[in-house]
């Protein structure tokens, strides 16, 4: 089988001197036993064998430099290696967030943004299901952004600037941007030579009456290059070739001018191309330009729009399941997950955040259900392993839990060991054993010296044994570090009142309202100090 090459005249890449390639495509020579080259370049990209697939096309374009078909499969190769899907809710930078200048309400309505997801509050409370740095519930499955703080929700500037729980809470790169250009500089430095394509030399307009070419360019751009500015260029001279009749090149625009930041612009571009052509991803990133925009109920309306038109599509279900546990409506998030599983019974996301859900809400047996479903699934994490030894501990099966943090001890890394001996810690306080209790604390404390849960709960057991002082720092601490947290500022107080300062249980006491405004034992508190006062 013979494939026909044609010659593009551009200065989109740079020749390799045919002196420099040795005969080894000579017929008499051809290591692949005959077969055509070319043909074995696209058999392997249709196998995912992206790196076999860039070497045999390299050695191509060596021969021939302007072979567009060659240029053409090592182009969708080096994509298809560098694609990241940017349709999940993903992290944004400091740069971001601290630095936007999108207007959005100050004093938002109950359910209405992320920046206050504490304003409305449905499924177990807060007394029983800890929070993230950003006052949302745990949800069970980490995703990116779900444990980060955003600006307006009671964090300050320097909170937002230092990193909190190694991995999950407030790390993160300064700016998307910034991560995009990074990518881009090591994936030059990834390609013999420098990069595959110079694309501050392509002729937009020339690309653009050419659409195979440009489609697979564009996307080199965007996910390779990492070069949005220019992939927007090519992208709007295709869709003015096109007639502006052409959705691809609409979403493809909207997806570069999201990454420049631009939100209202993508919106405006990803709008135009659902009503050309309705597709899923597209409103996938609409939805995420809401939630960029502390929109929530707008990009729960788009995608249920989506899922009407796609019934049977998971990823629509579980965006609005994700939206609902930001904005802290657990409730409404377990009805979806149950539909996502109706639909695919091996959904992980969905079995773990009902598991989570149903540990929470006091039925432990029905989480041990759902954890050892994942466990049948291949799951085998030392965090499953961890809460697998929680159920079993709540359930009453004490012979199976201390075999279960066994486990997660033997597969813990630096971002799990904290939180698995701070489990073991309330399980050796369940059993009434104080002294391994306070030894688990201090091990989870040096694991992970962020955790705020650790830092109170040690600190409440150093008041058990009479150092006042260390307990007094230790409830500052837990409170420095989990500012949505109303244990620590309430252990305060309550500490502060039994030695007589009223003052200061007053402070502490108001910041454990703030934090929970349904806390019975803060409010009982509060009248007493408020009696004292009059």
């Amino acid at each position: 089988m013979s494939l026909r090459s044609g010659r593009l005249n551009t200065g989109a890449r740079e020749a390799v001197a045919p002196q420099e390639v040795s005969d080894k495509w000579a017929a008499d020579s051809n290591p692949y036993d005959g077969m055509d080259p070319v043909f074995l370049a696209l058999s392997r990209l249709r196998r995912r064998k992206w790196d076999a697939t860039t070497e045999v096309a390299s050695e191509l374009l060596g021969r021939n430099a302007f072979d567009q078909q060659v240029w053409w499969i090592k182009c969708r190769a080096l994509t298809s290696k560098n694609w990241v899907d940017d349709t999940e809710v993903e992290e944004e930078g400091l740069g971001e967030l601290l630095l936007d200048d999108n207007a959005t309400a100050q004093l938002p309505r109950p359910g209405t943004s992320l920046n206050n997801p504490q304003a409305a509050t449905s499924g177990p409370s807060p007394a029983v299901r800890p929070t993230s740095q950003g006052g949302r519930p745990l949800s069970g499955f980490v995703r990116p952004g779900t444990g980060s703080a955003r600006p307006g929700s009671g964090v300050s500037l320097e909170r937002a600037l230092t990193a909190s729980r190694i991995g999950t809470a407030m790390t993160r790169p300064v700016t998307t941007s910034g991560r995009f250009i990074r990518l881009g500089t090591a994936s030059m430095q990834s390609e013999p030579g420098g990069a595959f394509i110079n694309i501050n030399k392509v002729n937009v307009q020339k690309y653009a009456e050419r659409p195979a070419m440009c489609k697979a360019l564009c996307d080199y751009m965007l996910h390779v290059e990492h070069a949005p500015k220019r992939a927007a260029e090519l992208a709007a001279a295709a869709t003015t070739f096109a007639k502006f009749k052409d959705w691809w090149w609409k979403a493809r625009l909207g997806k570069a001018y999201y990454q420049m930041g631009l939100l209202r612009d993508s919106e405006q571009q990803l709008l135009s191309s659902i009503k050309e052509q309705p597709m899923v991803t597209t409103y996938l990133q609409l939805a995420n330009i809401y939630l960029r925009l502390d929109q929530p109920n707008k990009a729960l309306e788009t995608l249920a729009k989506g899922s009407a038109r796609f019934g049977h599509d998971v990823s629509l279900l579980l965006a609005q399941a994700r939206v609902h546990d930001a904005v802290n409506a657990a409730d409404k998030a377990v009805t979806v997950y149950k539909q996502v599983l109706s639909l695919d019974a091996s959904n992980v996301e969905s079995v773990a955040c009902l598991a989570s859900f149903q540990f929470y809400s006091d039925q432990p047996e029905v989480a041990l259900r759902y954890y050892r479903r994942l466990l049948q699934m291949g799951c085998d994490t030392p965090a499953l392993w961890s809460n697998l030894g929680l159920c079993c501990f709540g359930a009453g099966q004490y012979d199976m839990c201390l075999t279960c943090f066994d486990k997660a001890l033997q597969g813990a890394g630096q971002d799990t060991l904290g939180d698995i001996w701070y489990n073991i810690s309330h399980v050796a306080i369940g059993i009434g054993d104080l002294g391994l209790a306070y030894q688990a604390l201090k091990v989870a404390v040096a694991a992970d010296p962020n955790h705020a849960e650790a830092h109170n709960n040690l600190a409440v057991l150093e008041l058990k044994k009479g150092n006042l002082e260390l307990s007094r720092s230790g409830f500052r601490e837990a409170a420095r570090l989990g500012p949505f947290s109303f244990e620590p500022p309430f252990n305060s107080a309550l500490l502060a009142h039994k030695l007589g300062e009223t003052q200061e249980s007053f402070d502490h006491v108001n910041k454990a309202l703030e934090c929970w405004p349904e806390h019975t034992e803060s409010k009982e508190l509060i009248e007493i100090l408020r009696s004292k006062f009059t």
